[in-house]
């Protein structure tokens, strides 16, 4: 499947906008990305595999929460982050 990775995360991927991943779960996907490119799996979910708070998931056009929410192998997957400035 296609996942798009926000710009602030794009260090890990090479600045690859969009990657490839498989998994049948949004957990299994994070892990086959953190697979690919080393860290990039903490910095989307932490230590008791919950979504950061700063962080936010969709499947098609379907924002996530929960990371065992199943994925078809036809979904695109948006990570997105929350930006903060003043």
């Amino acid at each position: 499947m296609k996942v798009r990775i926000p710009t602030p995360l794009r260090s890990y991927t090479n600045q690859r906008p969009v990657v490839d991943a498989d998994g049948e779960t949004v957990s299994d996907v994070l892990d086959d990305l953190d697979r690919q490119f080393p860290g990039f799996r903490f910095r989307v979910a932490d230590e008791q595999n919950r979504l950061r708070r700063h962080m936010k998931i969709w499947i098609d056009d379907e924002p996530v929460r929960d990371l065992a929410t199943p994925i078809d192998d036809s979904a695109v997957v948006t990570i997105m982050q929350a930006l903060s400035g003043g």
